[in-house]
């Protein structure tokens, strides 16, 4: 081609010039066209499929986030159970007590499906998910704290390092095995309400059990304790059910309308 052109030149052969340098510009700009357009068909496939895999994965921490909230309220819930029979409100017998005092003390931690949004933002790829809500989302679920806020409240709890070390790991043992957290499935909507909250015997001898009862009884900082973890447990709830307005961007109120709304969607 080269050749050509010049030997066109020193004839002076001005039209095979421009034919021949016409043919190079054209060809360069298919050939970047040609690039070009299979850029945007790989970043098309990408983008479908990082969005299909990030809506998967946020299915799960949609699942993890209703699991969160209504074990915290069973939590929640043993815990006024234990508060009123120790305060005479509703008396409780001894096994319903030392029952209802261990579940307060309980938290469950469920592993993040973060590995999309973490693939996706090391790379700074995050923009291939075309969809400024659920790239939003996707941000406010992965990075705002009130998921992990319940999770550290609940290890931090001063009630249940009180308990834990009041009572004797042969009868926290007894209720962990009988009435302890039950296994709940990931997306098993139905289960998460029996998480915690079902009937259940201790198996444990009946000196035990009143003995047990006795020094949750006879101990005033129990009560004290547990009214603190339920404020605690309240005010995360909040976070997650009804307010975390301050943290978010766009239209959003809080987390969980949007991630209910993608957990309904159809795959």
């Amino acid at each position: 081609m080269l050749r050509r052109v010049v030997a066109n030149i020193r004839r002076q052969d001005w039209t095979a010039v421009v034919v021949e340098l016409a043919v190079v510009v054209i060809g360069v700009f298919l050939g970047v066209q040609a690039a070009n357009w299979n850029e945007d068909r790989e970043k098309d496939r990408k983008s479908v499929e990082f969005t299909a895999r990030l809506k998967d994965d946020l299915r799960v921490e949609a699942w993890n986030y209703e699991f969160q909230i209504e074990y915290n309220k069973q939590v929640l819930a043993n815990a006024q159970r234990a508060v009123d029979a120790l305060t005479g409100k509703a008396p409780l017998a001894d096994e319903a007590l030392l029952i209802a005092a261990y579940r307060a003390t309980q938290l469950n931690v469920n592993s993040r499906r973060r590995a999309t949004y973490d693939e996706l933002t090391s790379t700074g790829e995050i923009s291939l998910i075309r969809d400024q809500g659920l790239r939003t989302l996707a941000i406010d679920v992965y990075t705002l704290p009130v998921v992990d806020q319940i999770e550290r409240d609940g290890r931090q709890s001063e009630y249940r390092r009180a308990f834990r070390m009041a009572f004797a790991y042969e009868i926290q043992r007894a209720l962990a095995e009988k009435c302890g957290d039950h296994n709940v499935l990931v997306g098993d909507y139905a289960g998460i309400a029996t998480a915690l909250d079902y009937p259940c015997s201790t198996g444990l001898a009946p000196d035990a059990i009143a003995a047990g009862a006795a020094t949750l009884r006879k101990d005033p900082k129990f009560v004290e304790l547990l009214q603190l973890r339920m404020a605690d447990i309240a005010t995360d709830l909040g976070n997650m059910t009804d307010y975390f307005a301050p943290y978010m961007r766009g239209p959003l109120q809080n987390l969980r309308e949007p991630l209910q709304r993608l957990a309904k969607e159809k795959r």
